[in-house]
Order: structure tokens, then sequence, then C-alpha cells
């Protein structure tokens, strides 16, 4: 589709910076916004009507948070091709909701390079569902609005308030190529520490 209304979000990030302005812009359009822990923490904090993924999906958070949005009622959200009627006759089926925006920024594993922790406190700052979203939703760009950073809110604010809060086509290409950049960097980072 050339234009994707924008009528619920998932917000999953580390970085809080801009979160609070960002997810007020969304919910005060009408959109519906779902978190995870910490976020959900903060959005609740700023009166900010939001549901726990957990009433989502049906199950907690587990494994210390290692298991959040590794779930079929989060990803199959993302990744349901809208355009595409038998996948929508399955999210049906399975009473499974669209997601239009997925907002994700990774744990910081670039600050524990220089901490002398070992391998198994060090892999504890490895990112899993976050990877998972950003790169199900940028798969998915044709039926999805992903955004991987903090940089982008002002602009994905300006390019939805243009557009009557459907986001173009191009920017959900661009933001798909720039969250591929994102997770590249990323898995090197890793790949580079553990190389060391």
């Amino acid at each position: 589709m050339e234009y994707l209304p924008i009528k619920r979000a998932l917000f999953s990030v580390t970085d809080k910076e801009g979160l609070v302005p960002f997810a007020t812009f969304l919910a005060e359009a009408g959109v519906a916004l779902v978190s995870t822990g910490g976020t959900h923490a903060a959005l609740s904090a700023a009166g900010l009507p939001v549901t726990q993924v957990s009433e989502v999906t049906g199950f907690p958070e587990i494994l210390g948070g290692r298991v959040k949005t590794l779930n079929p009622r989060i990803h199959g959200g993302i990744l349901a091709d809208k355009d595409d009627p038998a996948h929508m006759a399955t999210l049906a089926e399975h009473g499974i909701e669209t997601f239009d925006l997925v907002c994700v920024n990774l744990y910081n594993f670039a600050s524990i390079k220089d901490k002398g922790l070992s391998d198994r406190d060090a892999i504890e700052e490895i990112d899993i569902g976050g990877p998972c979203l950003l790169r199900a939703s940028a798969k998915n760009f044709h039926s999805m609005l992903v955004v991987p950073a903090v940089r982008y809110y002002e602009l994905i604010k300006d390019e939805l308030a243009r557009n009557g809060m459907r986001a173009p086509l191009p920017l959900r290409r661009e933001m798909a190529m720039q969250t591929f950049a994102v997770t590249a960097s990323y898995d090197k980072m890793i790949t580079e520490y553990f190389a060391r």
C-alpha cells in the first residue's frame, strides 16, 4: 500500500530520550500504544494510555526478561502482509491484531566493552527480542513503519503530521534500510567483542 494508516504502535526502547513526546504525539492522534516493561513504566508514568505486552501475549516476561516479545501475537501482528487476504484471515482466525509502527532501540552493548565482564555476564547485554522486532518490521515495510533510533522521531512526527497520520511508502522503505544498517552494526559490534 502506498500510504499506511498508523493505528497501533509497539514500543520497546532502552534509550528513553524523546520517548514521551513521541508517544504522546501518537496517542493524541488516536494511536493505541503497546509496550514492554521499562518502556511501559515510563509511558504510564507520563499518564499515557498504554497496554503491557504481556496483556497482548497472555504470557508474562520470563527468563529474567530474555523472553517477552518473542510470541506469535506480537510477530504475527508485525509480519502480516496487510495486502494479502490470506494473511489477514489467519490473523482473524487466531485473534491477532496488526501493528503499524514498531519503535525499538537496542541494549547498549557498546557500553560493556571496557567493563572487563566475563562472557557469561556480557551475553546478558545482548539484545535478542529487539533485533527480531526490528528485522521483522523492516522486512515487512510494505505493511509496517519501523523506527530504529531516537534520531528519527522528529522525522516520523513531521511525515505523519503532513500525511494525516499515514506513513508513505518511501518513508517506510527508507526506515527499513536504516533498520537493517542498525542491526548489521549491532551484530558486527558483538562479533568484534567476542573476537577480541
